[in-house]
């Protein structure tokens, strides 16, 4: 049964409302052969998914709708804005390749927090781009079934544990680099 620590892996189709002719699109898939794994109640999921599959069992199905404000929020139109140019320099130049409408770019604030945000448009001096989250003022209507649920392992925990206190990367080895690549020596997880 899912709860809280136990692996759980879902195949679904999320819906959400086309704009232009009032009915579901079909936004995204997880399928039996490669769903959505996730450690519940531990792994950063939508509160509002999880407490749609608490207490389900592998096999069972399920079909709930997450309003938008329980979801990613109202989209926000003061969350599109223009930088300036150079931010976006490599090396001096400006990265023309993969600074184009439509693709997804990482940024830092002034605190060191990272995000990423979608590119509206590049103009001579400056590029605009949109901080919502891409499924902001979506309500999202998920239909699937569960596909397993089994106790977490011990290292499976350990590598989350280790991602949640800044590792990063899964590894399970905060000794220092390791065969991922990774530099934990900083990690304060032990």
């Amino acid at each position: 049964m899912i709860e809280k620590g136990k692996m759980v892996r879902v195949a679904y189709d999320l819906y959400v409302d086309a704009e232009e002719t009032g009915k579901q699109e079909l936004m995204e898939r997880a399928t039996e052969e490669h769903p959505l794994a996730f450690c519940f109640g531990v792994e950063p999921m939508l509160p509002m998914f999880e407490a749609n599959l608490v207490g389900l069992k592998e096999g069972d199905a399920f079909d709930f709708t997450i309003p938008c404000q329980e979801a990613y929020g109202e989209y926000d139109e003061e969350s599109v804005i223009m930088l300036d140019k150079k931010i976006f320099e490599v090396d001096g130049k400006f990265d023309s390749e993969r600074i184009v409408a439509g693709s997804i770019v990482p940024l830092m604030d002034t605190e060191g927090n990272h995000f990423q945000a979608q590119v509206v448009d590049v103009t001579d001096t400056q590029v605009q781009v949109d901080l919502n989250h891409p499924l902001a003022g979506e309500n999202l209507h998920f239909v699937g079934k569960v596909v397993g649920v089994r106790e977490a392992t011990e290292e499976e925990l350990d590598a989350l544990k280790h991602q949640q206190h800044g590792c990063g990367c899964g590894c399970g080895d905060c000794g220092g680099e390791d065969a991922c690549g990774c530099n934990c020596s900083g990690c304060d997880c032990h």
